[in-house]
C-alpha cells in the first residue's frame, strides 16, 4: 500500500509562475486571431491616443474574452487580471476592473457613434455564417435592475412585478441561431415601441441579404408594422391576440380541416380578417386542439375544451404548416437564455444607459463570436454544447506558459479528459484561412 500524507500536513505556497486557469481557451483565442477581430476593432471610435496604455480596441476585446469566460460582473474580471495566457494574448498589462466601468462610460458619452460601428461589426462576423434565405425572429425580453440605473422604469416585470427594468429588443436568425441586432429600451415600453425604425435600422444593417420570413409574437403588430412586413415583400407569420370578436367570427365558422386525429384533436381554418386598427383585411390562420376522451367503446371531444390560436400572415400556406412553422421560433428563447445565463446580458453593468447599451452589444457580438467559433471548428456534436458547458468541458483546463529553444508552450494538465476533442478542434482553427 503506498503511503499517504495528511492534507493538513502539505506545504504551501505561492511561487507558480506563468500559469493560467484558463489554459483550454487558447483554442478560442486562436479563433479570434484568425478571424483578425482585433484588427476589425481597431477602426472604432474612441477618442483615445494612438499610443494609449489601453486603446479601444484592447478594452473592447478584454470584455468579449471576459464575457465569454463567465465573468458575470465587472469586479468579476479581477480573475483575469494576472492570467498568464490572457496577458500574453492582449499584449502585456491588462487594465484593472474598476477602468472597465470608467472606459464604457466615457464610451457611452463622448462616442454616440460606437453602437452603430459594433452593429456593422457584428455584421461582418456573422456575415459567413448567415443563410441565403434568412428568418428573421423578433422578440423582447426584461432586464431587471436593481439600482437606479439612467433609463430603467417600472413596467411589465413577471420575474420582479414592481421593480424597474429594461426592455431590450432582439433580432435573431432562426436557423442560425446569431443575433442580427438589438436595441436597448426603458422598463416601461411595450413589445412593439418603435419595432418599425428598428426593422428598417436590421434591414439596414443586412444590407444585401434578404429576409425570406419573419416571426413575432403577440406583443407585436398594427397596420405600420404589418404594412412594413408586406412592403418588403417577406412572407410573415404572427401571434394574434384572442379577442372577443375574433372569436365571435370563428364560432360563425362550421367546416374545420382535421390534420390530427389521435389523443389530440387538431383542426385549422383561414379566413379573412380586418382588425379595428387596420385599412385593409388580412389572412388568418386559427388553429384550434383538444384532448380526447375515451368513453367506453366511443371518443368524446368536448366543445368547451376547444384551445384556439389565431396566426396572422401574407403566406399562402396550410393553417397547420404556419402553426408549425411558428412554433420553430420558440427556440428563440434558448437564444435569449444562452444571451443571459451564458454571457450575462441580464446583469447591468453601469448606472448610464448609452454605457449599458455598448455593454448589450459587446455580449450579444460574445454570443455570436462563440456561435460561429462552434459552427467553424467544432464537432457536430459541440455544436450543441451551451457557453457554460463548454467553458466546463473545454476551457477550465489549469496549464502554465514555458519557454522553450526561443518559442513558447503551453503546457495543459496531462489528465485533461477532453484533449483529443480539444486538439481536433486546435486543428481546426489552424487550418482556417
Amino acid at each position: 500500500m503506498k503511503s499517504t500524507t495528511d492534507v493538513s500536513k502539505i506545504k504551501s505556497e505561492f511561487s507558480l509562475q506563468n500559469a493560467t486557469s484558463f489554459g483550454g481557451v487558447k483554442i478560442f483565442l486562436a479563433y479570434l486571431e484568425k478571424i483578425k477581430l482585433a484588427e476589425a476593432m481597431q477602426d472604432l471610435s474612441g477618442g483615445k491616443a494612438h499610443n494609449a496604455i489601453f486603446p479601444v480596441h484592447r478594452i473592447l476585446l478584454y470584455l468579449i474574452i471576459g464575457w465569454t469566460l463567465g465573468c458575470e460582473r465587472m469586479f468579476h474580471f479581477r480573475k483575469l487580471q494576472h492570467d498568464a495566457l490572457l496577458r500574453r494574448f492582449l499584449g502585456g498589462r491588462l487594465p484593472h476592473h474598476s477602468l472597465l466601468y470608467k472606459e464604457l462610460g466615457r464610451l457611452g458619452r463622448s462616442c454616440p457613434s460606437l453602437p452603430d460601428e459594433l452593429r456593422k461589426l457584428n455584421q461582418g462576423i456573422i456575415a459567413p455564417c448567415l443563410p441565403h434565405g434568412l428568418i428573421l425572429d423578433l422578440d423582447s425580453t426584461v432586464e431587471t435592475v436593481y439600482g437606479d440605473q439612467a433609463g430603467a422604469a417600472k413596467g411589465t416585470n413577471p420575474h420582479k412585478p414592481g421593480r424597474k427594468s429594461y426592455h431590450p429588443l432582439l433580432a435573431f436568425e432562426g436557423k442560425s441561431r446569431l443575433n442580427l441586432n438589438a436595441v436597448l429600451r426603458p422598463g416601461n415600453t411595450h413589445s412593439s415601441t418603435n419595432a418599425a425604425d428598428f426593422l428598417k435600422q436590421t434591414f439596414d444593417l443586412l444590407g444585401e441579404r434578404k429576409v425570406k420570413y419573419a416571426r413575432f409574437d403577440k406583443g407585436f403588430g398594427g397596420e405600420d408594422f404589418y404594412r412594413l412586413w408586406e412592403s418588403n415583400n417577406i412572407g410573415y407569420v404572427g401571434k394574434l391576440k384572442w379577442t372577443k370578436r375574433l372569436a365571435k367570427e370563428v364560432r360563425a365558422c362550421r367546416y374545420w380541416t382535421r390534420y390530427v386525429d389521435e389523443e389530440w384533436i387538431i383542426e385549422g381554418i383561414t379566413l379573412i380578417y380586418k382588425a379595428t386598427s387596420w385599412t385593409k383585411s388580412r389572412c388568418i390562420a386559427i388553429i384550434r386542439k383538444t384532448q380526447v376522451f375515451e368513453h367506453g367503446q366511443g371518443r368524446i371531444v368536448f366543445d368547451e375544451d376547444w384551445q384556439y390560436e389565431a396566426l396572422v400572415t401574407n403566406l399562402e400556406w396550410a393553417p397547420i404548416d404556419l402553426w408549425r412553422f411558428y412554433n420553430q421560433r420558440c427556440c428563440m428563447e434558448n437564444y435569449i437564455k444562452e444571451a443571459k445565463n451564458g454571457f450575462s446580458m441580464d446583469r447591468i453593468a453601469t448606472s448610464e444607459f448609452e454605457a449599458n447599451t455598448l455593454d448589450l452589444l459587446i455580449k450579444l457580438l460574445s454570443y455570436n463570436l462563440f456561435e460561429r467559433f462552434k459552427s467553424d471548428c467544432c464537432e457536430p456534436v459541440h455544436q450543441r454544447y451551451t457557453i457554460a458547458r463548454f467553458r466546463l468541458e473545454f476551457f477550465h483546463c489549469a496549464a502554465t506558459l514555458v519557454r522553450h529553444s526561443r518559442s513558447v508552450v503551453l503546457k495543459l494538465i496531462k489528465d485533461f479528459g477532453n484533449q483529443h476533442a480539444w486538439k481536433r478542434i486546435e486543428a481546426k482553427v489552424v487550418q482556417l484561412e
